[in-house]
């Protein structure tokens, strides 16, 4: 896999979880996501945490009601619906999605080869966040 070219701009999807703490753990188990760093909030919640996958991160922490918790929600508190999903490229789709399937995750699109050339599937979380893996990168040269 290749890797953005240097630039200055870094984007990092963020997301809210009602039992963050556990959705840490599940999400460093199943997709191989790790810890950089967590820093707890009261009452076993997360104030924020920082998970890293390749050379890419993730932000997320206990939803809450005030504050970035005015902004951005839960799936559930939508009714299960999403507004945007993160794409992950991966070495190895397959492997990826039978350790998916294995940890129970649902799964929206089943794994697929695309006509560009991706191995992918989409999956939603415990909590119903949308997550798509797939093998496509698009920093990566065209075949020739």
């Amino acid at each position: 896999m290749t890797h953005a070219p240097n630039t200055t701009v870094t984007v990092i999807p963020t997301l809210l979880y009602r039992d963050a703490p556990a959705a840490i753990d599940w999400l460093c188990a199943t997709f191989g996501f790790a810890k950089h760093v967590v820093y707890p909030g009261e009452n076993g919640t997360i104030a924020h945490a920082e998970l890293t996958f390749g050379n890419g991160m993730i932000m997320l922490g206990s939803a809450r009601e005030e504050g970035y918790g005015e902004l951005v929600t839960t799936p559930a508190k939508l009714g299960g619906a999403t507004t945007q999903a993160a794409y992950i490229v991966v070495a190895d789709a397959d492997a990826l999605y039978a350790r998916v399937r294995q940890a129970g995750a649902e799964i929206a699109m089943e794994i697929n080869a695309t006509n560009y050339g991706s191995r992918e599937f989409s999956c939603r979380d415990p909590e119903g966040h949308v997550w798509n893996f797939g093998t496509y990168d698009p920093w990566a040269k065209p075949a020739e």
